[in-house]
């Protein structure tokens, strides 16, 4: 790479850098470039000619070796990226949650520690405490409960109460009796949201990993729509998600039409429409990293953690652990063969394009 010290601090090296000196510090190129046109001999600054031994690295000034992460972005690519397609950024949940999970503890009279903390069971050197939740194969209450609970958090939270008419409960109903306008004034407790994808879940057969990814769909659907969740909307907009995520992750896709013998009042081809609309929304882009998925389990554990919600923890014995562990060896191998199988409706949906495309220039 040749030297890596002269090519660091060399004023060309990086834009970032010559943006981050300022005007305190002489800019050694339109030195240059004057001298030249004035047929002079340029000279260069005796700061830039500093030998690497009289460097001092320790003292905090001078020049300095920069991280990576800590340099200037440019403008067109300082864009913060979308926390459900990228596993660096934190979930929108999260952030949403913290204000209050913040004013619980600066509330609590025990020196900010929660009551549920207090009688929480903790990991020692001779006992491991674990519930029988794993990131490749979650419990499904908790999980339902957890999920939701971050739902809750959108609602409550929301900036502003932007919605589409698709997703509108007032045009688009989802019972036929009739709902009182009050209604829609306030927002869902969260056990009434757990009640409603609770029943969706075990009606439909869908598996916890689902819940996880439902919430993938909804947090993207609200950012590249540009929509907020809000009372009006939720039902339909965590509906679109279930819908999605079921024939994505599921082995055995629950079809619309069974969606509508579990919400009877609901057409199929109401479900087909909304469907249609959160894949536009969504400019098609139903992938999932298994990164941006584990992101989104351990914070869903987080949160649960930040709000007491209870959790059975067991400790954890040599028959568990085995077990643990063939479940995990086993789900691992059901993560590849997904992945298989997308590659290859990819490929055929390729295919299919490509021959769809020669067909019409040969004709």
């Amino acid at each position: 790479m040749g030297n890596s010290l002269s090519c660091c601090l060399s004023p060309n090296a990086s834009p970032k850098l010559g943006r981050r000196r300022g005007s305190a510090e002489p800019d050694c190129e339109s030195e240059v470039y004057k001298a030249a046109a004035g047929n002079a001999v340029a000279v260069a600054p005796a700061a830039a000619t500093v030998e690497p031994a009289e460097l001092d690295f320790a003292g905090g000034e001078g020049h300095h070796l920069q991280h990576i992460s800590d340099r200037e972005m440019p403008e067109d690519l300082a864009l913060e990226p979308n926390p459900s397609d990228h596993p660096r950024p934190s979930t929108v949940f999260r952030s949403k949650s913290q204000t209050e999970v913040r004013e619980k503890r600066t509330s609590s009279p025990l020196n900010h520690v929660s009551p549920g903390q207090l009688t929480k069971k903790y990991n020692s050197c001779s006992t491991i405490f674990l519930d029988d939740s794993i990131v490749s194969q979650p419990n499904l209450r908790t999980t339902i409960k957890r999920m939701t609970l971050a739902i809750y958090y959108h609602i409550k939270n929301r900036a502003a109460d932007r919605s589409l008419d698709i997703f509108d409960e007032r045009l688009h109903p989802l019972t036929r009796e009739k709902i009182p306008e009050e209604y829609f004034e306030h927002d869902p407790e969260h056990e009434f949201i757990y009640r409603f994808v609770r029943t969706l879940f075990s009606a439909a057969l869908l598996t916890a990993e689902c819940a996880v990814v439902t919430l993938v769909y909804l947090e993207r659907l609200l950012t590249y729509a540009e929509i907020d969740i809000c009372p009006t909307n939720w039902k339909r907009i965590v509906l679109g998600a279930i819908l999605l995520a079921s024939k994505l992750w599921d082995d055995q896709a629950v079809w619309d039409v069974d969606y509508c013998q579990i919400l009877e009042d609901v057409t199929v081809e109401d479900m087909n429409e909304m469907e249609r609309h959160c894949l536009e929304l969504l400019h098609f882009n139903i992938n999932v990293p298994f990164s941006v998925y584990a992101k989104y389990y351990f914070d869903l554990r987080s949160l649960a953690d930040d709000n007491n919600l209870n959790v059975l923890f067991t400790p954890l014995s040599e028959e568990r652990a085995q077990n643990l562990k063939a479940i995990s060896r086993l789900c691992d191998d059901k993560y590849k063969d997904v992945c298989r199988a997308a590659m290859r409706r990819s490929f055929s949906a390729d295919n299919f394009i490509g021959i769809r495309r020669s067909n019409a220039i040969l004709s």
